[in-house]
């Protein structure tokens, strides 16, 4: 029984972990633009919604540090 219960009460833990996600903002309205180009074209080119999420965000930062620095990649 307590088993049981421990599972319910995990399985509740998760659920309301999952219902409180939500995509982040972007604080800059540069790296919004590119990061909304680049997951748009990521997701039409078939892949899924975490890739997308770590290649776009990985290289909208690249950009937007090194525009921030005055580097140009």
């Amino acid at each position: 029984m307590a088993n049981k219960l421990v599972a319910v009460f995990l399985m509740c833990v998760v659920l309301a972990g999952a219902m409180h996600m939500r995509e982040a903002e972007a604080a800059d309205e540069t790296f919004k633009s590119c990061f909304t180009a680049c997951y748009d074209g990521c997701k039409a080119d078939g892949h899924g919604f975490t890739f997308c999420e770590v290649k776009c965000d990985t290289e909208c930062s690249e950009k937007e540090v090194a525009a921030k620095l005055n580097l140009h990649l």
